[in-house]
């Protein structure tokens, strides 16, 4: 008599599985069981039932669980190795009986190409599963979109592929990986391009030449490094090192990043022609997948499945994959949904009063390399407010990225006696620049919290001051120490003329000087300016009074759409591309900039999160400049475009007038309770509002306080710091300063 009810399909399979000779103690034939042999065959496939519903299917395991019971049969007995080919065979056929019915794939046999691959993987990235139990199934000649959203992990999974970590990938097999670009190897973009391209795909030095011709590389360009290429042209050597080595795979990893028009459809083309080569991509330029693919890999998670994806096949272009599923649309629309990004509008900006003053002017502004015959640029004229929502376009190469040096301020004009170049010394300006992920990756073993807290916690931006731009040289150290300076305290317009506060060593702070902004430059102290300036308007946004406690930061990462699983608790190693950019979003906005600077943004976000960025710019106070070749999503910020030419900039569209709100936002103070209510919403802490205390103007002896003194006693008053505010008033032990009765007489603890 049984007694377990197993699945009746599984049974089924697994009596199909037994060998023809598996014959019970009764002597029937092998699907004729006593009822000894039915109750151990019930139990097999109750647990084989187990296997399978956890998506199981390793040979191994099933060996390891099911062996032990399928050994007592008598047909064990004759023949050993039956026992482990019986259990695979049964494996192998619960496998294709039970997933086939996933819908995982809607190919075909007939589909057309040689068969590649066709394997069942698990993959995870750290402690975090991401596939579990997937098919991938790769034809020859085939170019397969891998669709899913930021974090899912597309990028992990090509990396495995190209290192040959996933189970069951043929050896045999070569592939060629084309990477995104984002990480910075200062070894690689040391090497000279044309050499290194010849050395990694052992091609003769005419093939080669011949590939980067085509790519339009310049003598200068093959002879120069790798780190002297502009993104574009660096993306465009390694996709001329892809064309050159004969692959089955090619592996293409967000292959549109920094590239012009006409190297997209030089790439579509190219793409197109490949009958033999497997190409695997994955893109956020939905235009470009849907010219060039011919089937969708897209990352699902059903309820059938459990917690855990599956990679799904549907032949066809992106058209054909949303037509299937129509909650896939998003894919071809730049909107979002769920997600949202929020900005935190820019504070005040000194002088300006109406979002069309102009915060930056150049006029008859010229650039050239050090060491270069020719001007880069030449007579640009250019102006920007705050109501600005520009877009720089023109080819790889043009000077795109020099003119945002320049406005960014790391560099300057060459022809500084011979043109305008104003920028307002209190702009606070956020760059994101083709390799922001550089610096990220210093901090790949931090969370991203931890990150930001190192990078403000001090009320400045600490990784720009190390920047190489502002950093201060040894000839400029020693022009310093030369000069007996101790340090700038503080800065002031006066008559038009920008000047700073020096206090030299050995020199009384009443005795402090002023000096001009040119005279300092003259004397060689042009990064000691840079990091004052830095400091002030870092100051003027409040970072000096922002908490960088894990709850603060936490809150102004989930603005940008990382959840405290990746903000606070996971690690910068573990983030996606796309994670990554919200990262280098919210690092960049944490300071509240009055002018966010985008070289090519939408390299690493999806549909949504573009859409989102889109909207968060569009309901911002502050300017917006971008580098992109993406018209879609530039076309929904900005009005005006600066197109780069031949070394001329010339200005199209208007971004028109917008509403102000770079304003001072007035202080306001909760009303102070007494009585049972304050110490109710207290919870027993009775500390006084920082408003309590007078402002500092004269100390005790009737002296007129510093500025380094009050500004040292309004951080105490906000703490309320009695005994601090008393020693910088210089109120002796037992006395009480008139007007200043609540500081008390220091005696007993306030």
């Amino acid at each position: 008599m049984v007694m377990l009810e197993p699945p009746q399909t599984i049974l089924k399979l697994l009596r199909e599985s037994l060998p023809p000779e598996a014959l019970c103690s009764n002597g029937g034939s092998a699907t004729d069981f006593g009822d000894d042999c039915d109750e151990i065959l019930a139990y097999v496939a109750t647990l084989a039932s187990t296997l399978a519903d956890s998506q199981n299917f390793d040979a191994s395991e099933w060996v390891d669980n099911l062996g032990p019971y399928i050994s007592t049969l008598p047909f064990s007995q004759s023949s050993p190795d039956a026992v482990e080919e019986t259990i695979e065979r049964f494996c192998r056929s619960a496998d294709s009986a039970l997933q086939n019915g996933d819908d995982s794939s809607d190919e075909e046999d007939e589909f057309g190409g040689e068969e590649l691959t066709n394997l069942r993987f698990s993959l995870a990235y750290g402690g975090k599963i991401l596939l579990h139990q997937t098919k991938l199934r790769l034809r020859r000649g085939h170019r397969y979109a891998l669709v899913g959203q930021n974090g899912v992990g597309k990028t992990t999974l090509m990396n495995a592929i190209n290192n040959g970590k996933l189970e069951g990938w043929p050896t045999e097999l070569r592939t060629e990986y084309v990477d995104s670009g984002s990480n910075v190897d200062p070894v690689h973009e040391a090497k000279i391009a044309f050499d290194h391209l010849q050395k990694v795909t052992s091609k003769s030095e005419d093939d080669c030449r011949a590939v980067l011709q085509q790519l339009k590389f310049t003598e200068a360009m093959m002879k120069g490094t790798i780190g002297e290429l502009s993104g574009g042209w660096q993306m465009k050597l390694r996709l001329a090192q892809a064309v050159l080595i004969d692959a089955d795979i090619l592996l293409m990893d967000e292959p549109t990043n920094h590239l012009d028009h006409k190297t997209v459809e030089w790439l579509e083309y190219y793409l197109k022609g490949l009958k033999n080569t497997t190409v695997l991509i994955v893109s956020h330029d939905t235009p470009f997948l849907e010219k060039v693919c011919s089937d969708v890999i897209h990352y699902e998670n059903r309820p059938q499945w459990g917690p855990h994806r599956k990679l799904v096949h549907y032949a066809g272009k992106m058209s054909a994959f949303v037509k299937k599923q129509p909650q896939a649309k998003h894919y071809f629309e730049l909107a979002t949904t769920d997600l949202k990004f929020v900005f935190p509008n820019p504070g005040r900006l000194e002088g300006i009063r109406t979002s069309t003053q102009r915060f930056l002017e150049m006029e008859g502004v010229n650039y050239r390399y050090p060491g270069s015959d020719a001007d880069t640029l030449t007579d640009i004229h250019l102006k920007m407010t705050l109501s600005s929502r520009v877009c720089l376009v023109g080819a790889n190469g043009a000077g795109k990225t020099t003119l945002v040096k320049m406005i960014v301020g790391d560099t300057q004009p060459s022809n500084p006696t011979e043109c305008r170049f104003f920028i307002h010394h209190n702009l606070r300006i956020a760059y994101v620049s083709q390799h922001a992920f550089y610096h990220v990756e210093q901090h790949i073993e931090d969370s991203p919290v931890a990150y930001i807290q190192w990078r403000f916690k001090d009320g400045f931006d600490k990784e720009k001051i190390e920047s190489e731009a502002y950093r201060i040289t040894p000839e400029e150290q020693k022009a310093i120490d030369d000069y007996n300076l101790e340090g700038i305290w503080s800065r002031r317009m006066r008559g038009g003329v920008l000047e700073y506060e020096i206090k030299k060593k050995h020199v009384r702070e009443k005795d402090n000087i002023y000096v001009s902004k040119d005279e300092l430059l003259a004397m060689g102290f042009k990064h000691l300016l840079r990091q004052t300036d830095e400091k002030i308007a870092s100051k003027e946004a409040g970072l000096d009074l922002h908490p960088c406690t894990t709850s603060e930061i936490q809150a102004h990462l989930d603005d940008f759409g990382l959840a405290q699983e990746f903000g606070t608790y996971g690690k910068i190693r573990g983030l996606s591309g796309g994670q990554k950019v919200k990262l280098v979003l919210a690092a960049a906005m944490w300071n509240c900039p009055h002018l966010l600077v985008l070289d090519e943004p939408t390299n690493y976000l999806d549909r949504e999160a573009l859409g989102a960025l889109s909207s968060a710019l569009n309901g911002w106070g502050g300017a917006v400049l971008m580098i992109s070749h993406n018209k879609e999503f530039y076309s929904s910020v900005c009005r005006e475009e600066w197109v780069v030419a031949d070394g001329k900039v010339s200005v199209q569209g208007d971004s028109g007038e917008r509403e102000m709100r770079a304003v001072a936002k007035k202080k306001t103070f909760k009303k102070e309770e007494t009585g049972d209510a304050k110490l109710e919403k207290a919870g027993g802490n009775t500390n006084a509002d920082g408003d309590k205390y007078k402002d500092a103007t004269t100390n005790f002896w009737g002296q007129t306080v510093s500025k380094k003194e009050a500004r040292q006693y309004d951080k105490a008053k906000k703490k309320g710091d009695v005994t601090l505010m008393r020693k910088i008033l210089q109120i002796p032990m037992g006395k009480v300063m008139p007007g200043q009765e609540e500081l008390g007489d220091g005696k007993k603890k306030q």
